[in-house]
């Protein structure tokens, strides 16, 4: 080995953003089609949709740590905060994730995100 690192291309700041919007509305379209033909009975029965469902929660969690103030800014109605802290909750509070609280996400809280990230990929000319 010769130790040399291999050349990474950076980010252009638009190019990173588009990345982001797209993580994250790429997770809330996977949430809700997990969730879609389930009733709340089924959902709180299938570990395979719960978990999964999880998952894209994490990864809608993750990835907006990554926005920049600029666009939590221009959507305050949306708890930015709780949707950063959230993914911890999930990764540490494991065991005492609620499913209807999952569920509840899913159906009453990301389609305000989903409003609001396909507004700024649309704003980035993307769409």
């Amino acid at each position: 080995m010769s130790g040399h690192m291999p050349s990474v291309t950076p980010f252009m700041p638009s190019e990173s953003l588009s990345i982001v919007l797209y993580d994250i509305r790429d997770n809330i379209l996977l949430a809700q089609a997990f969730a879609v033909r389930l009733d709340f009975q089924t959902f709180k029965e299938s570990r395979l949709h719960f978990y999964a469902v999880t998952r894209a929660l994490e990864i809608i969690s993750e990835a907006s740590r990554h926005l920049p103030e600029e666009v939590r800014e221009r959507h305050p109605h949306l708890p930015w905060r709780d949707i950063r802290d959230v993914g911890n909750f999930y990764r540490h509070q494991y065991d005492n994730v609620a499913e209807s609280y999952v569920w509840s996400t899913v159906h009453d809280h990301l389609p305000r995100l989903l409003t609001a990230v396909v507004a700024e990929i649309t704003r980035l000319g993307d769409a």
